[in-house]
């Protein structure tokens, strides 16, 4: 009895070997080229760097891929990220020439081509693949993105909406500020100090519409001068590269037409 359980246990383990044999992976090796520029290094001209990732080993997406990089070739590699779900617009950069979220951009399997990643262009650059985004949230501030009302219901419950009204903010609101759609705008590269941009001028959209504010007035006269929103000549970059299938461009539009019939 005890030589037919030896044998028993040597063919499992001559089948796991076998197994371990038969499922061995060819690496699948991409080259990934990434920018890098450092603050500590100013005199250093920025460059891009190659590494090499194997696509067995990584997950389908670039922020995959960037992640691997960072913990297992070089830990000075700077990015930005934190939901990993396409929630809080935190990586957004330049991949393979467009602007979207590395989280959900899926990595090309050709390992022949190349995938050149860079921060988000016409930013002033903090570090690598991070961008300064302070003035980009100060536009944001600027268009007061908030509810403004002159009078509350006496009862003290909420202020009511229409189910039409709320439709109205479809495509506005799902809106993460990453600013794919705005550093993707020419008249925002040119005009960046005084242009709201793409992505600030939907929020401020989203904000004259909805029934419940009480300062539309107020938000069309900031608006109404030739910067701020006239410099926006329909390109609609804005609308190709948004990671979120927003329409930054219609509610440009749609906002000119607003002011043009007070």
């Amino acid at each position: 009895m005890n030589l037919v359980i030896k044998r028993s246990v040597a063919r499992g383990l001559n089948f796991q070997r076998g197994l371990a044999t038969t499922t061995a992976v060819t690496p699948r090796l991409k080259n990934f080229k990434v920018y890098r520029w450092s603050p500590d290094e100013p005199s250093k001209k920025p460059f891009l760097q190659n590494f090499q990732v194997d696509l067995n080993e990584c997950g389908p997406m670039v922020l995959d891929a960037l992640l691997k990089i960072k913990n297992e070739q070089d830990a000075t590699l700077t990015l930005r990220r934190s939901c990993r779900e396409g929630i809080c617009g935190s990586c957004a950069m330049n991949i393979g020439g467009r602007n979207t979220l590395a989280c959900l951009c899926k990595i090309d399997q050709n390992e022949s081509k190349d995938l050149k990643v860079y921060p988000l262009p016409h930013m002033y650059i903090v570090k690598d693949l991070v961008p300064d985004l302070t003035g980009f949230y100060q536009q944001y501030k600027s268009i007061q993105p908030y509810l403004q009302r002159k009078s509350y219901p006496e009862d003290g419950k909420e202020i009511l909406q229409s189910v039409e009204d709320r439709k109205k903010l479809d495509g506005l609101y799902e809106c993460i500020l990453c600013a794919c759609c705005s550093t993707s705008c020419p008249s925002y590269w040119w005009n960046q100090e005084q242009y709201l941009g793409p992505a600030v001028l939907m929020q401020a959209y989203r904000w004259l519409i909805d029934s419940r504010d009480q300062a539309a007035q107020t938000r069309k006269t900031m608006l109404q001068n030739s910067m701020s929103l006239y410099r926006c000549h329909t390109i609609m970059n804005c609308t190709r590269t948004c990671p979120k299938g927003l329409n930054p461009g219609l509610a440009i539009a749609e906002m000119k037409k607003e002011l043009a019939t007070d």
